[in-house]
């Protein structure tokens, strides 16, 4: 397998993320994703990175994977946060570091900024994935999470 290389989204890769964003969605929570609507969301958050930013891996040319990072930040330790969201990898390149490759950029890029934590939330059946994340030393959290939706999707 050619070297794993990561590098921010950029405009040109909407496409890529969108479809990445889609297609976990359908495996992860059985959702089927509006396309035009991820397609606005994805291309608002990459003209807009205060909000937050992707990153990307490739092996080689190909498109391997993605995440989301978006910024919580912390006034009991007046530092901040990053939440891993969006967690995509190709099937057909899983197990093969790709993730792996991800959180060690995305963990470098957040000490070098002075981020506290790194935090996500995982679906509490996705067994593998929560596999992933204890093997590179992430840790289950005392919190969980609740949510009120006050609004329907338009």
């Amino acid at each position: 397998m050619p070297a794993i290389h990561i590098r921010r989204a950029n405009h040109d890769d909407l496409a890529a993320v969108v479809a990445g964003n889609i297609n976990m969605a359908q495996e992860t929570e059985g959702l089927s994703l509006d396309p035009v609507r991820v397609s606005a969301g994805v291309g608002h958050l990459i003209e807009h990175p205060e909000l937050g930013h992707y990153w990307l891996a490739f092996c080689g040319q190909t498109f391997a994977g993605q995440c989301m990072i978006t910024t919580e930040w912390s006034d009991w330790r007046n530092q901040p946060m990053w939440w891993f969201q969006s967690v995509y990898v190709v099937p057909s390149l899983r197990r093969r570091g790709v993730f792996s490759a991800l959180y060690q950029h995305v963990a470098t890029e957040a000490q070098t900024q002075g981020v506290r934590d790194l935090r996500l939330y995982v679906e509490r059946q996705n067994q593998p994935a929560q596999a992933t994340y204890r093997q590179l030393g992430m840790q289950h959290s005392h919190y969980d999470m609740f949510e009120t939706v006050l609004r329907s999707e338009d």
